[in-house]
């Protein structure tokens, strides 16, 4: 829609994760060297939390990304899965050939064994559990009989835990006490600073193509800080929009009043922002009519 008029190659504002758009900002640089010095190290368990919106799934496959040759990785993106469906993802992720109707036995048989070749090879093998919050305690509980699996050096298979803040509360649970005893390392991702998220703004700015002077105005900034607390998906969703209305009235710049509106229409801002929003009279013009204006573009 708006690419060609600002002058990029591809919309800088996705919600959908992608690498080339990471943005190591302090916390989210120091959440990823905690990942990766925790897999070097082959020990435990590591877990990531964080609250809706902060980037973990992107951050998920950064660091898989980032892991090099001598390791293989295993995803599930959606861990709601009892113990033994879950093993059959793992099994799958490794590419472990498997019977029809296998029993529970055979299967746990084949990925050990799967586990044992790759590291006759030099290989490490890493699980990612994004949306960790919401796997199953007895599912928990069978992943972490597999962590059992080692040689005399280290652990055959690491795993790492991405979630919401209510994983922490399943790990409290007396049930499963032995799973977060063997959590070695631990991070948990916040929002973006002020200064971070103007840097954030222009990065995903920078990678989509764009090579003019500022199109963020500071006030826009601002706007976009108080609005969205730092939460990068929130910045995301309001930032698109602005562009959104800056283009549909021929404007080369972003501005707080476009920001604003684009808040207004954003469900995730929190209550007590939308009232302050509401409270400014000096944009409550122009927020009517680009109100109707955003949607249209959203038609």
């Amino acid at each position: 829609m708006y690419a060609a008029h600002f002058g990029l190659r591809e919309l800088p504002f996705g919600i959908t994760p992608d690498t080339s758009y990471f943005f190591g900002s302090p916390r989210s640089q120091e959440a990823l060297n905690t990942l990766l010095v925790a897999a070097r190290t082959g020990e435990g368990f590591i877990k990531i939390t964080g609250e809706v919106g902060t980037g973990k799934t992107l951050l998920c496959r950064k660091f898989m990304a980032s892991l090099g040759e001598g390791f293989v990785t295993a995803y599930i993106p959606n861990p709601y899965l009892e113990p033994r469906t879950l093993m059959l993802a793992l099994a799958e992720e490794l590419e472990v050939p498997l019977e029809r109707e296998v029993d529970q036995h055979r299967l746990l048989k084949a990925i050990t064994h799967r586990l044992l070749t790759l590291a006759r090879t030099g290989k490490r093998v890493v699980l990612c559990l994004d949306e960790a919050q919401a796997i199953p305690v007895e599912s928990l509980e069978a992943i972490r009989l597999l962590t059992n699996l080692e040689t005399e050096k280290r652990k055959l298979l690491q795993i790492v835990l991405f979630g919401q803040p209510e994983l922490n509360q399943k790990l409290a649970l007396e049930s499963i006490r032995q799973l977060a005893q063997r959590i070695t390392f631990h991070y948990h991702l916040g929002p973006m600073s002020r200064d971070d998220l103007d840097f954030y703004v222009a990065h995903r700015l920078r990678v989509a193509g764009y090579t003019g002077a500022r199109l963020f105005t500071g006030a826009a900034i601002r706007q976009l800080y108080k609005a969205s607390g730092g939460v990068p998906r929130l910045v995301n969703i309001m930032a698109h929009k602005a562009m959104m209305l800056s283009f549909g009235q021929g404007r080369q710049q972003v501005a707080s009043a476009h920001v604003t509106t684009a808040a207004r229409d954003t469900i995730g801002v929190r209550r007590d922002i939308l009232a302050w929003l509401a409270g400014g009279a000096a944009v409550a013009g122009a927020s009517a009519g680009a109100a109707w204006m955003l949607g249209m573009f959203a038609r």
